[in-house]
C-alpha cells in the first residue's frame, strides 16, 4: 500500500506501530463511520505528531466508538525545520487562515503575539490547535505545530532563546529594493519570523526590533500587505532561502 491511496488521514493521541490497537473517540468514529460511511476493512493514514504514518485498518466499528489496527509503517515522521512564527491575531477567519497555512508551509511553532496595535486581546487556543491539526491532516504532514497561548511580544523578546535568528517583516522596507534579504545566512540555524497586525508594529516596536542583534529587518515586496497575506509572503520567502525547499 502506498501514501497515495491513503484518502483519509486521522490526527489521534495513540502511539503508533505495527499492530499497535486505536481506540476511536466518539467524535472521530462518527467522522470515519457516520460522516465518511466507512466499514470494516478500510483503511485510513493515522499519524501523532511523533511515531511517522501507518494505515490503521477498522477492525471495529459503532456509532459512539470503534478500533484500527495499525499496519506497517507507511512514513517516517518527518519534522519541519526549526521556525517559529510569531503573529499579531486578526479576525476569527484570518486568523484561522494563519494558523492552516503556516502548517501547510512547515513550521515548528505557531505563537500569537500581543503587540501595540494588536486589535484582538484573546484567542481560543484550543480551537487554533484543532486548526492546526486539520491542516497537517489535509496536507499530508506528519508533524503538527504547536500553537502556543497570546504572549506581549516585550515580554518574549526579553526572553528570546540564544541562538535563534529572527527575521523582522517591516513594512516600513515595503517598495525598497532586496533581491535576496536572506542571501549568505546559515541554513539549519534556529529562525523564527515575526508579523506585525493590521496596524504595523509601532515605532517603539520598529526600533527595537532593529536594535536587536539576532534580527534581520526585511521587506515583503513593494506594496503592503495584509497581515494574513504578509505571514503567507514571509514563510515563502524563508523557505526558499534557507528552509526545505531548496
Amino acid at each position: 500500500m502506498t501514501a497515495v491511496e491513503i484518502k483519509i488521514r486521522l490526527f489521534v493521541e495513540a502511539d503508533l506501530a505495527p499492530g499497535q490497537a486505536v481506540v476511536l473517540s466518539r467524535d472521530q468514529a462518527h467522522y470515519l463511520f457516520g460522516v465518511m460511511r466507512l466499514g470494516l476493512g478500510a483503511r485510513i493514514g493515522l499519524f501523532n505528531g511523533r511515531d511517522g504514518e501507518f494505515p490503521g485498518r477498522v477492525v471495529e466499528a459503532g456509532k459512539r466508538g470503534g478500533v484500527l489496527e495499525c499496519e506497517a509503517q507507511l512514513r517516517p515522521l518527518q519534522m519541519p525545520p526549526d521556525l517559529w512564527v510569531l503573529f499579531a491575531p486578526i479576525k476569527k477567519a484570518r486568523t484561522d487562515f494563519i494558523v492552516e497555512k503556516a502548517t501547510e508551509m512547515g513550521v515548528a511553532r505557531i505563537i500569537p503575539v500581543q503587540t501595540d496595535f494588536t486589535n484582538s486581546e484573546r484567542i481560543r487556543q484550543d480551537r487554533l490547535q484543532a486548526h492546526a491539526v486539520e491542516a497537517a491532516e489535509q496536507c499530508g504532514g506528519t508533524f503538527v505545530p504547536e500553537v502556543t497561548p497570546l504572549a506581549k511580544l516585550p515580554r518574549l523578546l526579553d526572553d528570546w532563546p540564544e541562538g535563534r535568528k529572527l527575521m523582522f517583516c517591516d513594512e516600513a522596507l515595503s517598495g525598497e529594493a532586496s533581491a535576496a534579504p536572506l542571501a549568505g545566512l546559515e541554513r539549519g540555524a534556529p529562525w523564527a519570523i515575526v508579523v506585525g497586525p493590521e496596524g504595523g508594529f509601532s515605532q517603539a516596536e520598529r526600533d527595537r526590533l532593529r536594535a536587536l542583534p539576532f534580527a534581520h529587518a526585511v521587506p515583503l515586496g513593494p506594496r503592503i500587505l495584509r497581515a494574513d497575506t504578509a505571514v503567507v509572503a514571509a514563510m515563502t520567502v524563508w523557505q526558499q532561502a534557507l528552509g526545505d525547499w531548496a
